[in-house]
């Protein structure tokens, strides 16, 4: 097991009152190493909150959040930074590359402040090896505006890889894609948690990438079921 929320409540205070407005109700989850998750639900039931719960970019009212058995709630906020930094990858539904910069300097992006040469050389070589496998390694000179938006999240991906992350968590990464990108992004996803082993936590609106996930949430009313969806 990599990450087990445990009776995690996640709420807002009303501004003027004493009523709260409760996101997450006791919610527990626990994901696999290698697993990989789609959570679904209406807009405003609590999805990215819960994402970002499990980033630890956002802190719970109550319960606990355990990372490969670390608890985070008893961390401070650098050393949040850099457990985010050496375990987690993040893929938006915005893919957020510097329109300035071409694919591969967008890749090395979190790698700017290093200062090891060796380290430096072995991202690029990561780096490459990964847009080849993503089909991108004819277009490591090009800027995002020359790029197709299927193509950025593809990069997007990489980048979110780079670190060699043990997790990976999108939220809503096919929103802004048509179709046929989107399903090549979900392709990609599966291909990146079966074939380099790391975990995935999706969150999205479409079913059709939910049912390429190996298991599917419904989040409501602050809580977590389940699904069991035959694939067409």
């Amino acid at each position: 097991m990599i990450v087990k929320l445990d009776k995690i409540t996640k709420y807002y205070q009303n501004s003027g009152s004493n009523d709260k407005r409760i996101i997450l109700d006791d919610l527990s989850l626990e994901i696999e190493k290698g697993e990989s998750i789609a959570i679904v639900g209406p807009s405003g039931s609590g999805k990215s909150t819960l994402l970002n719960v499990i980033s630890s970019l956002d802190t719970c009212n109550s319960g606990n959040m355990i990372f490969d058995a670390q608890d985070l709630s008893k961390l401070n906020e650098k050393e949040l930074a850099n457990f985010r930094n050496q375990n987690l990858g993040f893929v938006f539904q915005s893919h957020h590359l510097l329109p300035q910069l071409n694919l591969i300097e967008n890749v090395l992006l979190p790698f700017i402040p290093v200062k090891d040469k060796k380290l430096k050389k072995q991202a690029e070589k990561r780096a490459l090896e990964l847009l080849d496998f993503v089909g991108l390694s004819k277009q490591i000179h090009q800027r995002p505006g020359q790029m197709s938006g299927g193509e950025c999240q593809r990069t997007a991906v990489v980048r979110a890889l780079i670190h060699q992350p043990n997790l990976i968590l999108a939220d809503e990464p096919t929103g802004s894609l048509d179709k046929k990108s989107a399903e090549q992004l979900g392709n990609l996803l599966v291909d990146i948690n079966e074939k380099q082993g790391v975990s995935l936590v999706v969150v999205t609106h479409s079913m059709d990438l939910a049912k390429k996930m190996k298991k599917i949430y419904q989040l409501e009313d602050g809580r977590l079921k389940q699904l069991t969806i035959e694939n067409e």
